[in-house]
């Protein structure tokens, strides 16, 4: 494979990986959240104090704060990449939108600060740092539906 489709492919499978990684968490796969770190993988969200070092630890983590969520969704916008060799380090910008099963409310903005990894499996989180920029903890003025959507929607 030539230098400029081999940078082109390895762009596109680093900035995929960001996207994968918000809808298996609102899709509550965690095993497959998991997997996109490498073994030794970090994630790491300091206003939170939270870390979880490791894809069991992450994996673990993960589902423990989903299980504090009413509802929850996250949008994710790519920014800049920096490939180097089988390394890379990337920004991605985020946007969510939940509640607490304790009726809070919560709203940020932030920049996932990544690098990542290539492996044998193909490229991997090697670490995400998630940098909060707004917060908004005011009370959200709706309410989810009461019938899901969705239900029975699936990519396979």
């Amino acid at each position: 494979m030539d230098d400029g489709f081999r940078e082109l492919a390895d762009r596109v499978e680093v900035t995929a990986l960001a996207g994968e990684f918000s809808d298996a968490g609102m899709m509550k796969d965690f095993d497959r959240l998991a997997a996109l770190f490498t073994e030794d993988g970090v994630w790491r969200i300091p206003l939170g104090g939270i870390e979880f070092s490791g894809r069991e630890a992450i994996r673990a983590g993960i589902e423990r704060l989903q299980d504090n969520w009413e509802f929850f969704t996250q949008t994710t916008h790519p920014g800049a990449v920096r490939l180097e060799g089988d390394a890379a380090a990337a920004r991605t910008y985020i946007a969510e939108l939940g509640r607490f099963r304790d009726g809070t409310a919560h709203q940020n903005l932030a920049i996932y600060h990544d690098s990542y990894r290539r492996t044998p499996d193909g490229w991997r989180f090697a670490s995400r740092v998630y940098e909060v920029r707004y917060l908004d903890t005011s009370p959200l003025a709706g309410d989810p539906p009461t019938r899901p959507s969705g239900e029975g929607h699936s990519l396979t």
